[in-house]
């Protein structure tokens, strides 16, 4: 049985090597491993308080939970927001749950927001990223400890071009282009 528990957090642990490959000038990647359950306009956008377009990620625990940064560009703000451990995949999880919020200005002139939500089992969010820290496109800038969500905020004129239900992997699904408008 210990043997089973190992090779769980073995597995669960992972972290592949993963960098966009290409020109990620103006893309948007996935900044997790898990499955889109949310895609709708928000007045929210946490940081950007103002309409955005939201793309949530559930990560299960099957998933690896290495959080990598979605597009190029600088951390203009960081804050982390305590808070309850509902189930990820729910919509009261974006506003009540534990989370890290991140804001970048991205290379391509335009500014985006990500968060990292802890869900249910998860209560350990680990973000490295600080304000000023320059990201490319799909390097890692922390980790969620077991099944957790991540938000990513985008402006209203950039189309997603992922779906509902369609399967993630960090730093290389192509989220949206922020230099293509609608």
């Amino acid at each position: 049985m210990r043997n089973v528990f190992f090779l769980f957090f073995l597995n669960f642990f992972r972290n592949p090597n993963r960098m966009f490959e290409g020109n990620s000038d103006g893309l948007v990647v996935a900044p997790a491993d898990g499955t889109v359950v949310v895609i709708e306009p928000t007045m929210e956008g946490e940081d950007l308080k103002e309409q955005c377009i939201q793309i949530s990620i559930f990560m299960s625990v099957f998933n690896v939970h290495v959080n990598r940064a979605p597009a190029t560009g600088k951390i203009l703000k960081t804050q982390y927001i305590k808070g309850k451990f509902f189930n990820a995949t729910l919509d009261k999880a974006s506003v009540d749950n534990e989370r890290q919020l991140l804001s970048m200005q991205t290379a391509s002139g335009k500014t985006i927001a990500f968060v990292q939500i802890a869900g249910l089992v998860a209560r350990r969010i680990v973000c490295q990223a600080k304000e000023g820290n320059e990201y490319q496109a799909g390097q890692r800038f922390g980790w969620i400890r077991f099944g957790s969500r991540l938000d990513v905020y985008l402006p209203t004129d950039v189309e997603p071009l992922v779906c509902v239900g369609q399967t993630m992997v960090a730093g290389e699904t192509i989220l949206a282009n922020l230099t293509a408008s609608k």
